[in-house]
Formats: C-alpha cells, sequence, structure tokens
C-alpha cells in the first residue's frame, strides 16, 4: 500500500474546498473505484493548486507516471 496524505488533506483548510470533496469521496469509493476517484482527487489538486501533476498523484497515493489527465 502506497503512503497516502489524503486523511490529512480533508482537514486542511490550506486544501481547496473543491479538492476536499474530492479526497473524501475517493476515501468513500468502493474499492473498486478507488484509484479513479484518487486520480479525480489529485486532478482537482494539481488545477486549483500549484502542485505539479506528479507531486498531486503521489499526495493522494498514486504513482507519479499515471497521469493526470
Amino acid at each position: 500500500m502506497a503512503f497516502s496524505l489524503a486523511h490529512l488533506l480533508v482537514h486542511s483548510e490550506a486544501v481547496p474546498p473543491r479538492a476536499r470533496e474530492a479526497l473524501r469521496a475517493a476515501h468513500l469509493a468502493p474499492a473498486d473505484q478507488r484509484k479513479t476517484a484518487l486520480r479525480s482527487a489529485a486532478r482537482v489538486l494539481y488545477t486549483e493548486t500549484p502542485l505539479d501533476c506528479s507531486d498531486a498523484l503521489e499526495i493522494v497515493g498514486l504513482q507519479s507516471d499515471c497521469g493526470c489527465s
């Protein structure tokens, strides 16, 4: 299992609300849909923060080579 900061980010006021909602949804998603939900959360982090795509993916616990698109 990959290390993820997603649980902490859900509660951080420094994270844009839309990103927190996406992270919360990923946490609640069924196991077979979780990777897709985490990729979606990473995409929101990437578009709404100064993070680059690979950093956003790694923060949510995905490999940085799976893309934000």
